[in-house]
């Protein structure tokens, strides 16, 4: 099944005719992602992918895709699509009350979404972000050998908006091993992330050190999928000045001069100049991406591995 655009921000996706997903709201965010498209740093892009990469795989599998495919990231529901040629999907992650043409149908299992039919998403009790797969995969041009949207340098298709059309790719041959996922939903209250020190804790005072690592700190309403600032006690350093810029990962607590952490996320810039006090292990940072505004983050040494 072929499809049109560029794939580049800026550039028009033309659904070909056959199934497709027509966005008929698209809530406060809602963009395309699949597990991003890591090797790129030495030409300035990031990786990007979704933000909790474990609900993604874990929808492409309820639905027979590979684990790899494109769905839908989106953040506090509000989300709907018409179906054209008809699907079976399926929702993880924050657990987004859903309808088809009004009917009620739950999240973690799999769903038909009839030719012509409209699919919902509320705003989810818990977490933060909701993956919308079907089964196919969302067929927009790979950009990079990826599907995913970067908010911060562009790459990848628009976030999507009312009237996008998202072309469906072809069924896979397996068939779906599972029509009911059971998983626990994101937490409601204090979440804590395992955390390795450094590269640049030597930068902070021991009590700065020995805050991070005891007190709780909250998730302001600045947050995206770059990362969010966090409000707590101020990391005070132990020298002054500035670094030269480095390399940032996902999962990095950067502290800038306020002394307040911002913890990056899938779109994080890929060099900054402000010391990383701590980086939040791999297996954690879905969690992470499932916090909301007024939540509270415990940090806490990784003893485990990731």
């Amino acid at each position: 099944m072929g499809a049109e655009g560029t794939g580049a921000r800026g550039a028009s996706v033309r659904a070909p005719v056959g199934r497709a997903l027509e966005v008929v709201a698209a809530g406060p965010l809602a963009t395309v992602q699949d597990l991003g498209r890591a090797g790129n740093a030495a030409l300035g892009v990031g990786a990007a992918g979704a933000a909790d990469p474990e609900a993604l795989r874990l929808a492409n599998r309820a639905v027979g895709n590979p684990e790899d495919a494109a769905a839908i990231e989106v953040t506090l529901g509000g989300f709907a699509a018409r179906c054209h040629g008809g699907a079976f999907a399926v929702v993880t992650g924050a657990p987004a009350p859903l309808t088809v043409d009004g009917r009620a149908v739950a999240p973690y299992s799999v769903f038909p979404v009839p030719d012509g039919a409209e699919v919902r998403m509320g705003p989810p009790p818990s977490g933060l972000r909701s993956y919308l797969a079907v089964r196919g995969g969302v067929a927009v041009p790979p950009v990079l050998g990826s599907r995913s949207t970067d908010t911060l340098s562009g790459v990848g298709p628009e976030p999507v908006r009312p009237g996008t059309l998202l072309p469906v790719g072809e069924p896979p041959e397996a068939a779906p091993f599972l029509d009911v996922l059971p998983v626990g939903r994101p937490a409601e209250d204090e979440i804590t992330l395992r955390v390795r020190l450094g590269p640049r804790d030597d930068w902070f005072t021991g009590d700065a050190v020995a805050a991070l690592l005891a007190e709780p700190y909250t998730v302001t309403s600045e947050i995206d999928r770059v990362g969010m600032r966090l409000d707590g006690p101020p990391l005070a350093r132990a020298r002054s000045g500035e670094l030269p810029s480095e390399g940032m990962v996902t999962g990095a607590l950067q502290v800038p001069p306020s002394g307040r952490p911002v913890l990056f996320l899938a779109d994080h810039p890929l060099t900054g100049g402000y010391p990383v006090i701590a980086v939040v292990v791999a297996a954690d940072v879905p969690r992470a991406a499932q916090a909301r505004p007024g939540q509270r983050l415990r940090f806490r040494p990784d003893r485990r591995g990731t």
